[in-house]
């Protein structure tokens, strides 16, 4: 992995080793939230197989570990925890669902798996249960939850409508997306599902490079 562009002074040049990466990816400050996705060149957020790691690579693998290892928490969506089989994770996980409901490959986890839903669930509240919202899930609340239990840096894996829904929300920090050398055609989801207008700009931070896939960081504004 090499370094094409970056804002950051210091860094060296050459291969980037593990401690270089982190640099790279390290949170700005303590409070913020990062959405990582991957992406195929024609825009694809996912493979034929409607998963995201049949378009996924090995240096955007080594961005994904970075970016969890640099997290306190990882925010998914019920849906695409259940769709992409999530398991138990290092960092806490935060699952996102309107209807209450906990993918069953996580419902044993020997590690913490937080249930982020709302009044409409009717699910009681508890120490693993967060009860945030009436009709859907305050993501505001959800986000200034974890800062207050001790996970101020959060990141997110998606999906889709989830990203979405925090990019409406004004919630996303800064975007890491590798564009993976791959293309899927036909008619599969993007990293942002469709729906309402959405109007912003984003400020690249750095790009890299291995073996065709482009690893970027994009600062987003408000």
């Amino acid at each position: 992995m090499r370094v094409l562009s970056t804002r950051l002074r210091g860094i060296p040049s050459g291969a980037v080793s593990d401690a270089t990466l982190e640099r790279l990816y390290a949170f700005p400050r303590a409070r913020w939230l990062r959405a990582n996705f991957v992406s195929t060149l024609d825009g694809a957020a996912q493979g034929a197989d409607g998963l995201s790691g049949s378009i996924n690579t090995p240096a955007d693998a080594r961005v994904f570990s970075a970016n969890r290892r640099l997290a306190d928490c990882v925010m998914v969506g019920a849906g695409t925890a259940r769709v992409e089989n999530y398991g138990p994770a290092r960092k806490p996980l935060i699952i996102v669902s309107r209807r209450g409901r906990l993918p069953e490959g996580l419902r044993d986890s020997r590690t913490r798996v937080v249930l982020a839903t709302c009044e409409s669930s009717r699910r009681r509240a508890g120490d693993d249960v967060w009860v945030i919202g009436d009709d859907a899930v305050d993501l505001a609340g959800v986000v200034a939850r974890c800062a207050a239990e001790g996970m101020p840096r959060v990141l997110t894996e998606g999906g889709p409508h989830l990203f979405a829904d925090l990019l409406a929300a004004g919630l996303v920090d800064d975007l890491a997306l590798t564009v993976s050398p791959r293309l899927v055609g036909g008619d599969p989801l993007r990293i942002v599902a469709p729906g309402g207008a959405l109007a912003g700009r984003a400020d690249l931070r750095h790009v890299l490079e291995e073996d065709g896939s482009l690893m970027t960081l994009w600062r987003l504004s408000r």
